[in-house]
C-alpha cells in the first residue's frame, strides 16, 4: 500500500504537465507580435542610454518612473500610478577626480560610493594605511587623521574570479532546493547588540574628519563593484579603488616611496521628497468568477550609478513592460487579471516590493488579498535569453512551467530546475506564502564583471534576447491567468 501512495504521489507532476490547457492560437499570436513587432530594443536604449544610472531616489530614477508610468498608459492599461514608500534622501555625483600625483602622474580608476559626502575641494596628501587596525588602536590616533586620505583596506588578494553555475549548464551540481528565507536582511550591529568593529571604525573616522576614504574594488582589471547604502550622519567621503591601483597605492607606501594622491568628490544630496516609488499597472481578468484573482509580473527599475544598469536591471524592467505592450497588442482577455510593477529600491534591500507587499499582501487584514494573488514572476539577475525558471522546490509548479516552456524550445530555452535564487524581489512575495519565481538567465561573467559595476552597459544586450524573454514573460503571465485553478503553494518560508 506504502509503495502505491509513492508511486501515486510521483506522479504527480507529469499528470499536471499533461492535463495543462495550452491555447496555441493565443501562444503564436504572442510569438508573432513579440518576436516582429517588438519595441523592447528601444525601450532598453531609453532607460540604460537617455535616462542613465538610475540609483534609487534620484532625479534620474524618476524620470524612469515617469516614463515607464506614461508608457504604460499610453498602451491602455488600466489602474496606472506611482505608490511611494519611506525612503530617505536621494543623491546624485557631480563632479569626480581621482588620480596620483607623485612619484609620477596617473590617472587613477574609482567611483565615489553611493550617498558619499562631497570633499572640502581637492584633498591632496601621503594616504595613511590603516586597513588592519583595530578600532581601539585607531581611537589613539584619530586626531592625526584630520583632513588625510585614508586607505582602509589591506593589500586585496580576494577578487572575484567565478562566476555562479548556470543550473541549466551540463556541469551544473544536482538540482536540488534549499530555502532562502524571506529576503535581503538589513546590517546588524556587533555582539550583544552594540556597533560591530566596522561600524565603530566607521564612527571615528567620521569624527575624525578624515578628508577621504579609498577601499579597494573586489574586480581586476578595471572593474569597479559598487553597492552600499546612505551612512547618513556618520558619512564621509568614500571612492572604491580599481584593485591593482589601489594594490600600487599601498606597494608604494610599502617602499617608502614619496606618494602624493588628489581626490575630490563632489554630489548633491534630495530631500524635498524622501520617498521611494513603485509603478503599478494591469489588464483586468474577464471572468466574472476570476477577475478578482491576480497574475502578477515584475522587476527593479533602479539601478546603482556607475553605469547605465542595462543588465541590472534595465533588461528586466523591459522584458516586464514589453510583455504587457504584447499581451495588450494581441488583445488578449485574460480571465484573471494580470498586474505588472516596476520596484524601486531593490539594490538597498528590496525596500521597494517589500512596502508593496507590506501594504497589500502581508497580516491579517490582506488575507483576501493574498489569497486572490496567484502568483509573482519576477526577473532580475543575469541577461541574455530566459532558459527556464527556478521553482523554488514546488514540484507542482515545477511541472506546470515544464508544459508551459515547451512550446519555446526553439528559442533558446532549456529547462526549469527545482532550486530556488536569492536576493532579489520574489522573495518578499514567498516570505508571504505566494509562490514567487525567476527565471535562469546568463551568467557569464556576470559575477566577475558586470553585476553592480561600471562594465553594467548596453553591450552586454543583444535584440534577440529582450525578444525571447518579453515572449517568455507574456505567455507565462496568460496562460497563469487562463489556467482553471491558481498556481499551486508551496510552505511558508520566513526570515
Amino acid at each position: 500500500m506504502l509503495r502505491r501512495l509513492i508511486l501515486v504521489f510521483a506522479a504527480i507532476p507529469s499528470l499536471a504537465s499533461a492535463q495543462e490547457t495550452i491555447d496555441q492560437a493565443m501562444m503564436a499570436k504572442i510569438r508573432d507580435e513579440g518576436l516582429n513587432r517588438s519595441q523592447a530594443w528601444s525601450m532598453l536604449d531609453t532607460l540604460a542610454t537617455v535616462i542613465g544610472p538610475r540609483l534609487t531616489a534620484s532625479p534620474a530614477f524618476m524620470r524612469a518612473a515617469i516614463w515607464s508610468r506614461d508608457h504604460m498608459t499610453g498602451w491602455g492599461l488600466k489602474d496606472v500610478h506611482m505608490e511611494s514608500w519611506p525612503c530617505g534622501r536621494g543623491w546624485e555625483l557631480q563632479r569626480f577626480t581621482l588620480e596620483m600625483t607623485s612619484p609620477r602622474y596617473a590617472p587613477m580608476i574609482g567611483y565615489p560610493d553611493a550617498w558619499s559626502p562631497s570633499t572640502n575641494g581637492d584633498v591632496v596628501g601621503t594616504p595613511v594605511m590603516i586597513g588592519g587596525v583595530t578600532a581601539d588602536s585607531l581611537e589613539k590616533i584619530k586626531s592625526s587623521l584630520k583632513g588625510r586620505i585614508v586607505l582602509s583596506q589591506p593589500l586585496m588578494t580576494t577578487f572575484i574570479r567565478e562566476d555562479r553555475i548556470n543550473p541549466t549548464a551540463p556541469n551544473a551540481p544536482a538540482d536540488t532546493y534549499t530555502p532562502v528565507g524571506g529576503g535581503r536582511g538589513g546590517r546588524g550591529g556587533g555582539r550583544g547588540g552594540g556597533p560591530s568593529e566596522a561600524q565603530r571604525i566607521a564612527t571615528i573616522l567620521h569624527d575624525a574628519g578624515v578628508g577621504a576614504v579609498l577601499k579597494p574594488s573586489r574586480g581586476e582589471h578595471g572593474t569597479i563593484f559598487l553597492q552600499t547604502r546612505d551612512a547618513g550622519a556618520n558619512g564621509v567621503p568614500t571612492v572604491v579603488v580599481a584593485g591593482e591601483q589601489y594594490n600600487n597605492l599601498v606597494r608604494l607606501l610599502g617602499d617608502r616611496v614619496p606618494l602624493t594622491v588628489r581626490v575630490n568628490v563632489q554630489g548633491r544630496y534630495f530631500t524635498q521628497d524622501t520617498s521611494g516609488y513603485n509603478i503599478i499597472a494591469e489588464i483586468p481578468g474577464t471572468d466574472p468568477k476570476l477577475a478578482s484573482e491576480v497574475v502578477m509580473i515584475g522587476a527593479h527599475l533602479d539601478s546603482w550609478h556607475a553605469a547605465t544598469g542595462a543588465t541590472d536591471n534595465a533588461d528586466g524592467a523591459v522584458t516586464v513592460l514589453e510583455a504587457m505592450r504584447i499581451l495588450q497588442a494581441v488583445g488578449a482577455k485574460p480571465r484573471r487579471t494580470i498586474r505588472v510593477a516596476l520596484w524601486g529600491g531593490e539594490e538597498e534591500g528590496l525596500f521597494g516590493s517589500k512596502a508593496w507587499v507590506a501594504q497589500h499582501v502581508a497580516g491579517e487584514a490582506n488575507k483576501a488579498a493574498r489569497d486572490k494573488l496567484s502568483v509573482y514572476l519576477n526577473i532580475d539577475p543575469g541577461y541574455g535569453p530566459v532558459y527556464g525558471f527556478y521553482t523554488e522546490g514546488n514540484d507542482a509548479a515545477k511541472s506546470i512551467f515544464d508544459a508551459w516552456l515547451e512550446p519555446f524550445k526553439d528559442l533558446s530555452v532549456r529547462k526549469n530546475v527545482h532550486a530556488g535564487i536569492g536576493n532579489t524581489d520574489h522573495l518578499s512575495f514567498i516570505a508571504e506564502g505566494v509562490p514567487g519565481f525567476n527565471p535562469i538567465q546568463e551568467y557569464a561573467n556576470y559575477d566577475v564583471r558586470i553585476h553592480h559595476t561600471n562594465m553594467d552597459t548596453m553591450e552586454r544586450m543583444k535584440p534577440e534576447d529582450l525578444k525571447q524573454g518579453a515572449v517568455i514573460f507574456a505567455a507565462f503571465a496568460y496562460n497563469a491567468a487562463m489556467r482553471d485553478a491558481m498556481m499551486p503553494r508551496a510552505p511558508v518560508v520566513r526570515p
